[in-house]
């Protein structure tokens, strides 16, 4: 009888003990700080992002999730594609092409009422590993029987920023010769060159990140080349302005910059760029 009684009080002991810390692990959960959110605003913010800052601004949105008790949901397109979209809904709180043209457009639509700068996209040559078509240069490109696959100009900035550079250098019609695919995205483009469909690819740089094992990079000189500002907005129509703001800003601050550099971005500004 003993026995039991002592059994019994153990259990009740542990089942006390139980409840205790998940109290406590409660209490301690929803005693964790946020930041304050503007009054009558969503905890959600829609956010259409350029394909090439995907890595960056995925961690971003689990920084700002953190701190602020929002949830970040994205759309990553191309940036014209996603400029499209953009107009087509007319809806969503915060914009980040992978060129300030497209943001500039955006603006002349009335669709872009804030804006800051944060990061470069710089365009390389990339190849696959090895570069088993000898290229060194952009001239190379216009090699007889050099495969090259570029970003689709209609609808991501890489592309549309690709044959600018062509053109500048005035080789854009014999390497549209040879050019054999495009792509919607430049992530689909960095694939491509991984699995070695292409000889060559004129690829954003960071994009290159961690494929160091499948890719060779080739540095485009900088008067050759064409280096863009990344930038990111508030849309007119969104439904949760401060936030939005807040949002951009915290992109745009020394912490989100820090994740960018992570991930392989130059940072804005910078005297090598302008």
């Amino acid at each position: 009888m003993e026995k039991r009684n002592i059994l019994v009080l153990g259990t009740l002991i542990a089942i006390a003990a139980i409840v205790c810390v998940s109290a406590a692990a409660f209490y301690f959960a929803s005693e964790t700080p946020h930041a304050p959110m503007p009054s009558g605003e969503s905890k959600t913010l829609m956010v259409y992002s350029g394909a090439g800052m995907l890595k960056p601004m995925d961690e971003i949105g689990t920084l700002f999730e953190q701190k602020y008790g929002v949830t970040v949901n994205y759309n990553y397109a191309g940036s014209n594609t996603l400029l499209s979209q953009i107009e087509l809904t007319q809806q969503g709180d915060v914009y980040m092409p992978g060129a300030t043209m497209y943001i500039e457009k955006a603006k002349e639509k009335g669709f872009v009422d804030y804006e800051q700068r944060v990061a470069y996209h710089i365009p390389v040559i990339a190849v696959p590993e090895g570069n088993p078509a000898g290229i060194t240069s952009l001239n190379d490109l216009t090699k007889p029987g050099v495969k090259v696959v570029l970003g689709d100009a209609k609808a991501a900035a890489c592309g549309k920023i690709a044959n600018k550079i062509l053109e500048k250098n005035g080789i854009f019609d014999v390497v549209d010769a040879n050019i054999i695919a495009r792509t919607a995205t430049v992530n689909e483009l960095v694939v491509s060159t991984c699995m070695g469909t292409a000889d060559a690819s004129i690829i954003w740089k960071a994009s290159l990140v961690r494929t160091e094992k499948k890719t060779d990079i080739i540095e485009i000189p900088k008067e050759q080349n064409i280096i863009k500002v990344i930038p990111i907005g508030t849309l007119t129509f969104s439904e949760n302005k401060d936030m939005a703001k807040q949002f951009v800003d915290f992109v745009a601050s020394d912490k989100g910059k820090e994740v960018f550099e992570k991930h392989g971005f130059t940072t804005y500004p910078n005297p090598k760029y302008e």
